[in-house]
This record gives C-alpha cells, sequence and structure tokens, in this order.
C-alpha cells in the first residue's frame, strides 16, 4: 500500500499494432462493447454523454479524457450511487506495437477478494483489445 492508503495495480497488454490505431480505437466509446465487458455490453450516447445500461454495476457514465497526441485514454465511470472513479489508461508506442497500461486504484470501500476480482475483469478486457486490434 501507498502512503495515502490506497493500492494501485498496473495492469497491461503488448498489442502488435501501431499505438494510433489502438489509441483510435480504444479512445472511441461506441467500440467499448466490443472489448470493454467489465463497463457492460452496449453503449449509446445519451445527450453528448456515454451511458451503459447494462454494466454489472448497473447504469454507469464513461466520460473519457479529450482526444489527445499523448495517448491518454483516462476516463471517469461515474457509478448510480453518484460516485465517479477515475481510471488512468495509456496506450505506449512499443516498437512497432502498443503497450496499453490500465492503472487500477482500489476503492476505499473495496475488500481484498472485490480488488482481485476487478484486476481480473480489467486484465479480461485488455486481452480482448488485445484479440479485436490484432485480427482486424
Amino acid at each position: 500500500m501507498n502512503s495515502t492508503g490506497r493500492e494501485s495495480r498496473h495492469l497491461s497488454v503488448h498489442i502488435d499494432r501501431p499505438v494510433e490505431d489502438v489509441y483510435a480505437y480504444a479512445s472511441n466509446p461506441a467500440n467499448l462493447p466490443a472489448w470493454a465487458h467489465g463497463l457492460g455490453g452496449s453503449i449509446e450516447e445519451i445527450d453528448g454523454r456515454w451511458v451503459a445500461e447494462s454494466s454489472p454495476m448497473g447504469r454507469v457514465e464513461v466520460v473519457f479524457t479529450p482526444r489527445n497526441e499523448l495517448g491518454v485514454l483516462d476516463h471517469d465511470v461515474t457509478l448510480p450511487s453518484g460516485k465517479t472513479v477515475h481510471n488512468p489508461v495509456r496506450v505506449i508506442a512499443d516498437g512497432r506495437g502498443s503497450e496499453v497500461v490500465f492503472t487500477l486504484r482500489r476503492q476505499p470501500e473495496m475488500s481484498g477478494a472485490d480488488f482481485e476480482r476487478d484486476a481480473g475483469m480489467v486484465a479480461a478486457d485488455l486481452g480482448r483489445l488485445k484479440q479485436v486490434m490484432e485480427s482486424a
């Protein structure tokens, strides 16, 4: 645990595609259902906001940082309770391919088992992103 009492874990995957391709695909919220099952099987834009109705957490809103040249894919997920969770994500050049790094932060109310479950879900999502990108 770090000095703030919060635990973080960096989960990553190498994708054999250029960083520009991976960033362009992953930064489009409409593509989330194909690879980010942790956010649910569907998402739609409603009044300029991206809403996933069928996420495992219930109805959530997802807001990405504005598109940028740095590969920053940070996004905030607002839960049904109104709490917003910030998720730092980076797409980094790795030779001719890319590395996608997701920083999972353990929330104060999370048990160790819940944190491990979330880490497994994020790892599975990153694996699907790799599969989608490398089969395209």
